[in-house]
């Protein structure tokens, strides 16, 4: 081992403690990056896995009755690999020992064997006979969530009749990776599943013999989608299509390409905050052991060194310090990427992970801390290796100054003499002092970016389950009802107030810009589902007009005043130009509003409606959910009770986790600034401060010119770190924002509060950990150390 060798280990072991307050900061970075990125592609590959091997469709359509004959005319579109037309419906649920009741969706199983699209994977027991008409198959969630076994039996309500059905198997489908309920928000395992019948039984029971209501086609390699979805549109349009569309627009998958994005947002914004705090971190230690070791530089290049060794010896120093946070941060980002994966597996309910995180993400991230190191050390260490031996064997010439506006502006305050020293020293030192607290700032950010979340998810269920949806229970009828029904439903147990809504699919264009959406029509006073604008305020939208969500009306480029297209899917397929009257703040969906008298106008029918709100006493839910068990028509309910809180508990446990990982990020960060920064401060002065000793200052005197530079520095980092906290957090909210939710970004004052509490705290904890050094400091030997 070469004498260099020996001499960046032993500068290493003296220097571990800085050393590994740094590598904890660069391990966060690579952790980070890493985690987002082993989860991203775990996710992405289990999906595309998934799908191939279950040969998820890529175009799906509904119509009202489609003859069998035009399955054939289908296959022969010119792009088309396969088709899978079945029968679907969704049905009320009555499980024995439940008070409340369910909904399930019906899906027919071909008598010839498996589907030849989106194929279920048999989880336990066996498909059901295909000559029967009472035995089921259900996804694997909705009979644990009810703990059913093989051969138990329910009941379902199948176009007014009451039929018990027994379950002969549990499944997964790549369909159903994410599953809601019809009007649902989030999963509902116990309320809400898949059931898959043999299509005679399931034709017989929603009248679809020899004809079908539901396709999905697979694309051949090559193939246009818009050209096949234009293809299939023009064939089922006289059959009441409501549009093709392609996985973009599929439920489940809409929600995992929505989560997938969000983490390879968080892997671009996250770990460079990370990498800059830790370049910033060696070059300032980096820069001090230079100095404190110009004569050894000196003499390495009198006996022989060349410049690029010596150059090399301290970028080396810096490389160990990258290994430490690298490895600390490889072993951390994979047990929680693994972790984290093995969660969105569950919460989405695939069958299996795959979680192979490729060897170029660990290249990756490991590159990217050496390459922070490297560029923090680079300044020192080239200044190191362009010493002139001779320069450096002398002391560093000592730094002019002279008397200012500012030190007579002191004089005059009467300030004390620590406080004096500390204010000239943050003066004399600009860019040092400016970068420390740009590192304490951006801990302040990291607590302040992410403590948002908290405040604006309190945000969105108050204006989407308190403002706006304020319904008790939503009741999901099979198809448009006469308004009479609403008289019928007042008259079930429980229900104190209903209201009815229309909903209209539509395509929404304005040029090249056209989106997908749901209108949603209701009576002027609405009370229990309402149209709130930006002020909070419930208004009734104008008739001949609609209102929509400023994120819709933003992606079609549209504001107050402007027309855009309507094209109703349903009905007569009928275009019609409306005038945009307003545009609201929403935060689940993109959504446009219309009365509901001018939509009977529009479309000339009859009063009806689709879906009826009520509001519920809740001393008789139970008697409510026995009288809908039985009722025709009825194809769900939707408990808004059970929404909000399962939607509350879910995100708590979310946000509470989260936010624990970015306090303790943060700690690492301020721990690492303030500590490398104290104990640099002490190395410089100590001869400075043993002299105080000696001249009579006490202890504590001297003490608190190394505190109180340390904390006045994380004092006047509190602003910009709330600063850069709120646009790092708009950031966030604007990646996490997608069609199927939209964040709020709500800045509360608890959160720089709480962000600085924890940063200045972490920050004096730090730097006493320093001053402890101050008492073991013997004044001789001190005074005997070479300027």
């Amino acid at each position: 081992m070469q004498a260099l060798d020996r001499k960046l280990l032993r500068d290493f072991r003296r220097l571990w403690k800085q050393a590994l307050a740094i590598a904890m900061v660069l391990a966060c970075g690579v952790a980070i990056l890493l985690t987002a990125l082993g989860m991203y592609t775990a996710l992405s590959d289990t999906r595309e896995t998934y799908y191939e091997r279950n040969r998820f469709a890529d175009i799906f359509v509904t119509v009202e009755r489609a003859p069998e004959r035009l399955i054939a005319e289908l296959a022969q579109i010119d792009g088309v690999w396969a088709v899978e037309a079945r029968t679907a419906g969704n049905t009320v649920l009555d499980i024995p020992g439940n008070t409340r009741s369910a909904t399930g969706r019906i899906l027919s199983l071909p008598i010839d064997g498996e589907p030849r699209l989106n194929v279920p994977i048999l989880k336990s027991g066996r498909l059901p006979n295909p000559i029967s008409t009472t035995e089921v198959m259900v996804n694997a969630n909705f009979a644990i969530a009810n703990a059913f076994a093989l051969g138990d039996h329910f009941f379902a309500n199948l176009n007014g009749q009451k039929r018990q059905l027994t379950i002969t198997g549990t499944a997964q489908s790549p369909e159903f990776i994410y599953t809601t309920g019809p009007g649902a928000l989030m999963p509902d395992n116990e309320t809400f599943g898949i059931i898959w019948m043999p299509q005679p039984a399931v034709a017989a029971a929603f009248d679809m013999t020899g004809a079908f209501n539901d396709v999905s086609l697979k694309l051949a390699t090559g193939a246009q989608r818009e050209d096949v979805i234009d293809a299939v549109d023009r064939l089922l349009d006289p059959y009441g299509s409501l549009g093709a569309y392609g996985r973009d627009l599929q439920v489940s998958d809409s929600f995992i390409d929505a989560e997938i994005a969000q983490l390879r947002n968080m892997a671009s914004i996250l770990p460079p905050i990370f990498f800059g705090i830790s370049a910033f971190l060696v070059s300032m230690v980096m820069g001090r052991i230079i100095m404190l070791e110009r004569s050894q530089i000196g003499l390495l290049k009198a006996i022989g060194y060349s410049n690029l060794e010596v150059c090399l010896h301290y970028l080396m120093l810096a490389g160990l310090i990258a290994v430490v946070g690298v490895g600390i941060g490889w072993f951390a980002g994979t047990w929680l990427a693994r972790l984290m994966a093995w969660q969105y597996a569950q919460y989405f309910d695939f069958p299996f992970l795959i979680f192979r995180t490729s060897l170029w993400v660990y290249a990756a991230s490991g590159m990217a801390a050496l390459l922070t190191t490297t560029l923090g050390a680079a300044q020192a260490a080239i200044k190191a290796a362009t010493l002139a031996p001779a320069i450096a064997m002398q002391p560093p010439a000592p730094p002019q100054f002279k008397r200012s506006l500012i030190d007579r502006a002191m004089a005059a305050m009467k300030l004390s003499q620590p406080t004096i020293m500390i204010l000239r020293s943050l003066i004399r030192w600009p860019v040092r002092s400016g970068l420390t607290m740009l590192g304490l700032a951006l801990a302040v950010s990291t607590i302040v970016s992410p403590s948002f979340f908290d405040y604006a998810l309190d945000k969105i269920v108050d204006s989407a389950f308190y403002e706006s949806a304020r319904q008790d229970a939503m009741l999901v009828m099979s198809h448009d009802m006469p308004e009479s029904v609403l008289s019928t439903a007042a008259a079930l147990p429980a229900v104190l107030q209903t209201e009815g809504q229309q909903y209209h699919p539509v395509i929404l264009s304005n040029g090249i810009h056209e989106k997908r959406v749901a209108i949603q029509a209701s009576q002027p006073g609405a009370d229990l589902a309402r149209v709130i604008d930006s002020d909070g305020i419930a208004i009734d939208v104008a008739p001949g007009g609609v209102v929509l969500t400023e994120r819709l009306a933003t992606y079609l480029e549209v504001g107050i005043g402007d027309q855009v297209s309507a094209e109703f899917l349903g009905g007569r397929r009928e275009t019609h130009q409306l005038i945009v009257t307003g545009t609201i703040a929403q935060y689940f969906g993109l959504g446009a509003y219309m009365d509901l008298d001018y939509v009977n106008g529009l479309l000339r029918q009859t009063p009806r409606i689709s879906l009826i709100n009520v509001s519920l006493d809740e001393a008789e839910v139970t008697e409510l959910h026995a009288a809908l068990k039985d009722i025709p028509n009825l194809v769900g309910i939707v408990m808004m009770t059970d929404t909000r809180r399962s939607f509350s508990e879910t995100i708590e446990q979310s946000i509470g986790a989260m936010n624990l990982i970015y306090i303790i990020i943060a700690l690492l960060i301020t721990i690492g600034v303030t500590y490398n920064g104290a104990r640099i401060q002490l190395s410089e002065r100590s001869r400075e401060l043993a002299s105080l000793r000696i001249l009579g200052f006490t202890r504590s005197e001297v003490s608190y010119i190394l505190i109180g530079e340390t904390m006045l520095l994380a004092i006047l980092a509190q602003p910009l770190g709330w600063w850069i906290g709120a646009q790092i957090a708009i950031a966030m909210a604007n990646s996490f924002s997608s069609d199927l939710y939209n964040m709020p970004v709500v800045l509360h004052p608890a959160i720089f509060a709480k962000a600085s509490f924890i940063v200045l705290l972490a920050s004096f904890a730090s730097v006493m950990l320093v001053r402890r050094r101050l008492d073991k400091q013997n004044l001789v030997s001190v005074m005997k150390i070479r300027e």
